[in-house]
């Protein structure tokens, strides 16, 4: 861009001059040539860069700092070229020209494309772009032909060349906005009505084929399907296809049929590539079972993504659809397979046709419940066909799980997994047979509710039948490992983890009902089943199979404690001997050290029940030895000390805090009659004599009935005087025990023991004559310090005789009065009138007392044997006239 420069005269230029600056202007002008134009700037365009129509500014250039901003031109751009005529243009209408030249063009487009390794997004070059425009501009093709031109060559294009068919989108509105009937010759409509019907067979063709054509493997394929489907979708919504396509049976009818067709195409080609070389039931069985599980792998396929897609565009159930297609052409190949294996079934064959039963009922599962569907399906009851095979299948799991059994005894070192899991190696072997027959059973989970039941007896009795040959293998395996050991205590070691085994045995065991779903069981053979047939078969079985592992168990801690009880056995009868000067509490020091040791022991070795179990069984054992050690010193109340102590320390040590035996286990009836024993033994002669009147007090007490008769006494305590004042009141209801029906009684008062009270004489009533109720009313005094009256076991005996003037006197009977309760013993105010009491008589013990056998016992004792005497002189007077039955 220049400035344009015009010549003028010095004159013209001298008459505008107005100052000096203009004058030196002059002076520079003259000095240029004439006629020479200023340079404004330039604008440079690379015509790649221009596009068929430019309408913009564009900056001067170049820019310096003399003139920074040289300014903008604007400028108008508009490419056109001559017109020429081909062939093309004077044979075909100028559409048709256009789509040959788009069709060339997006071929190149994906040509280039794939040879880069990259997909095609629809979109041409610009280049291109330039020249499609061109063309439409200069032919004058409305935007309608354009659309049509481009969907003629999009749709010919996506059945050879491979491109998005979203592509197929954008003629597709362009021509359904613009479709006016009536405006197309009657060969472009033969034409476009051709296109649709092709496009239409093709994508059905596709869709047909879709498992091929659109892979999973191929992160697109889920995209691809679904913009096929649309594409087909609003083609066969456009009015255009309604008017030219009139006849077409709906899309979904169509799409249905293919994918029914291509289903069935798909098993057969899979069936054919399963189809074995070698001919054989084994390898044909192989064959089927493949095949079942790419059918199961497709139809995973189709529930999972491709139903998306159909159902979404089309409201089409493939899932559905292909299930019943599938379903149907595996039941006929699997029926025909069982037929032809016949029966008996093979170990190798039952293996083959329980894998393929496991994955029928796989598959059954896939499809809709019973109460969903409106018809029978070829599988619904395809377990038939699997009967024969049953009594294989069950022998394969009983052998399979018995050879895992006797591996795993044989390889069992019969040493804890660690310090808390306290069994081997053999019981977790065992626990994981356990749980695959239980998984097996869980699998085979046969429909028929008959048969189902005879299958979990059959499962139960095989489990329990291992159980009982586990107990036998590992006890044989700790036999074998303990021949060569020399070490007692190493041969204990394994025992305790032989019982171990057993107890987590048991508890595996116990855990059947849930892992074969009893109950389920129950809810579905119940009315089929007489009463109590199940609690008969199942619950027997287990039943017996813990019973049977519980004496397993029992014997196994019954064997630990015999090595104990020996030990145990040992101490206590050392403790008998030890020297009279050591205490009873260092006599029991060794015993208390070796249950200490071996109790730890067996703690540390046994599960906890089994440990409560040996406990029980040598505190059993414990009282057992010592209750003969104490029946057989018995005169010695030294040993019975010592064993006194022994029981208590004993009973602490098993009580354990709380850890051990718990105190209702510890009291046992023995316990308490050991306990008695030895607190008698150790007692002093003097402490048993008021131990017997103790327990002829108790006696009284619970004596409910008078039929010797009784005494009404008073009783009463004077502290300031320090005596017992007694008021005999009467007897009565006395049996006549002279000759004539009747008798003399008298009452003898004798405060006992005697040596508490040695200085107390004897009193004695009135005698009545033939008197039977006689009334005394007699008092007594005893000078008695309170202390003595306070003890246990302190009373007033009073001895109801029947005089003969010939012989000795006859025993009425003995009341006991107990001196603690006296009014006035225990306060130092005087009593009030002191209450009546009437006393029951009774007899001595007619078999012998044991306070009097333990004093009989004790021969150098003559305080006991004089007790003893007067004692055994009353028994025999009561013996003379005992109450005979009915009496």
């Amino acid at each position: 861009m220049w400035d344009l420069d015009t010549v003028e005269s010095v004159r013209q230029k001298l008459g505008e001059l107005t100052d000096l600056h203009g004058l030196r202007r002059i002076f520079k002008e003259a000095r240029k040539d004439k006629g020479q134009d200023d340079f404004l700037g330039n604008v440079v365009l690379r015509l790649q860069d221009l596009h068929c129509r430019e309408d913009q500014w564009y900056p001067l250039e170049p820019c310096t700092e003399t003139y920074p901003d040289r300014g903008q031109c604007h400028l108008q751009f508009q490419l056109i070229h001559k017109r020429r005529a081909t062939a093309a243009s004077r044979s075909q209408p100028s559409y048709t020209v256009h789509r040959h030249l788009l069709q060339q063009l997006v071929s190149h487009e994906v040509t280039q494309h794939q040879a880069g390794s990259t997909s095609w997004d629809g979109s041409l070059s610009p280049q291109a772009t330039t020249i499609l425009f061109l063309h439409a501009t200069q032919k004058d093709l409305s935007d309608f032909h354009q659309s049509m031109a481009q969907w003629l060559a999009y749709s010919r294009l996506y059945q050879s060349l491979e491109f998005p068919s979203s592509c197929l989108l954008h003629p597709i509105t362009s021509m359904e906005y613009q479709w006016i009937q009536g405006r197309l010759k009657a060969e472009q409509l033969e034409e476009l009505a051709t296109s649709f019907t092709s496009l239409l067979a093709y994508g059905l063709s596709l869709i047909r084929r879709f498992r091929s054509v659109f892979p999973l493997s191929v992160s697109d394929s889920p995209s691809r399907l679904q913009s096929l489907l649309r594409v087909l979708v609003q083609m066969c919504k456009m009015k255009a296809f309604g008017e030219l396509c009139s006849d077409s049976a709906p899309l979904p009818q169509l799409v249905m049929e293919a994918l029914r067709t291509g289903t069935v195409e798909w098993f057969h080609l899979k069936q054919q590539h399963h189809q074995p070389m070698v001919q054989g039931m084994l390898v044909a069985g192989k064959a089927l079972l493949n095949l079942v599980q790419d059918v199961m792998g497709d139809l995973h396929q189709c529930q999972r993504t491709w139903n998306k897609i159909f159902q979404n565009v089309l409201k089409i159930d493939l899932f559905s659809m292909a299930f019943l297609e599938l379903q149907w052409l595996v039941a006929k190949r699997a029926q025909d397979h069982t037929s032809a294996v016949g029966s008996p079934v093979s170990p190798e064959m039952g293996e083959s046709l329980f894998q393929l039963y496991i994955s029928l009922k796989e598959l059954c599962r896939l499809g809709p419940v019973p109460l969903d569907r409106d018809r029978v399906l070829a599988l619904d009851s395809f377990h038939h066909w699997f009967q024969p095979a049953i009594p294989s299948w069950l022998q394969k799991t009983y052998s399979v799980a018995l050879e895992r059994v006797q591996r795993a005894v044989q390889m069992d070192k019969l040493v804890p997994l660690g310090e808390l899991t306290k069994h081997s190696t053999s019981a977790v072997d065992l626990s994981t047979c356990f749980a695959q027959i239980s998984h097996t059973a869980r699998q085979l989970d046969w429909p028929d509710p008959e048969e189902a039941f005879m299958i979990t007896v059959k499962f139960v009795e095989d489990t329990c039948r291992l159980a009982l040959v586990y107990c036998s293998l590992i006890k044989a395996r700790a036999r074998e490992l303990s021949a060569g050991q020399k070490d007692q205590g190493q041969a204990a070691n394994m025992l305790c983890v032989v019982v171990n085994d057993m107890e987590q045995l048991r508890l595996v065991i116990g855990k059947l009902p849930a892992q074969l779903a009893w109950e389920a069981l129950e809810q579905r053979v119940g009315a089929l089943l007489e009463h109590g047939q199940l609690q008969n078969t199942l619950h027997a079985q287990l039943q017996g199979a813990l019973a049977g592992l519980g004496h397993e168990i029992c014997t196994g801690v019954r064997t630990l404690a015999e090595q104990l009880e020996v030990g145990i056995a040992k101490h206590i009868q050392r403790l008998v001997g030890v020297k009279e000067s050591v205490l009873p509490e260092d006599a029991i020091l060794p015993l208390m050290k070796f249950l200490e040791v071996e109790l730890c022991y067996m703690n540390t070795n046994l599960v906890q029940e089994n440990f409560n179990s040996l406990l029980t069984l040598l505190w059993t054992h414990t009282l057992t030895v010592l209750a003969e050690a104490s029946a057989s010193q018995r005169s010695s109340s030294l040993a019975s000390s010592r064993l006194k102590v022994a029981l208590q320390n004993l009973e602490i040590c098993f009580h354990a805090e709380g850890c051990g035996l718990p105190p209702e286990a510890l009291h046992t009836a023995t316990f308490q009659a050991l306990q008695r024993d030895l607190e008698l033994q150790a007692a002093s002669s003097r402490e048993l004599i008021q131990k017997y009147f103790c327990s002829r007090i108790q006696q009284q007490v619970e004596t409910t009935s008078e039929e010797l008769g009784a005494v009404t006494v008073k009783a009463s305590y004077r502290a300031s005087e320090q005596k017992l004042h007694v008021e005999l009141l009467s007897a009565s209801g006395l049996r006549p025990l002279d000759s004539n029906g009747s008798s003399d009684p008298f009452v003898q008062l004798t405060l006992e023991p005697r040596h508490e009270f040695p200085e107390l004489a004897p009193r004695e009533t009135q005698k009545h004559k033939k008197d039977l109720h006689p009334l005394f009313d007699e008092t007594f005094e005893f000078l008695v310090p309170a202390e003595p009256c306070q003890k246990d076991g302190s009373c007033l005996l009073l001895t109801v005789l029947d005089h003969d003037t010939l012989g000795a006197d006859d025993l009425e009977g003995e009341a006991f009065l107990p001196l603690r309760g006296v009014p006035g013993l225990t306060s130092s105010e005087e009593p009030s009138e002191a209450p009546q009491m009437r006393l029951p008589l009774t007899y001595p013990a007619p078999n012998g007392d044991p306070i009097l056998q333990l004093l009989e016992s004790r021969k150098g004792d003559r305080e006991a044997q004089a007790f003893v005497r007067l004692r055994r002189q009353r028994a025999k007077q009561a013996s003379q006239h005992a109450l005979r039955p009915g009496q």
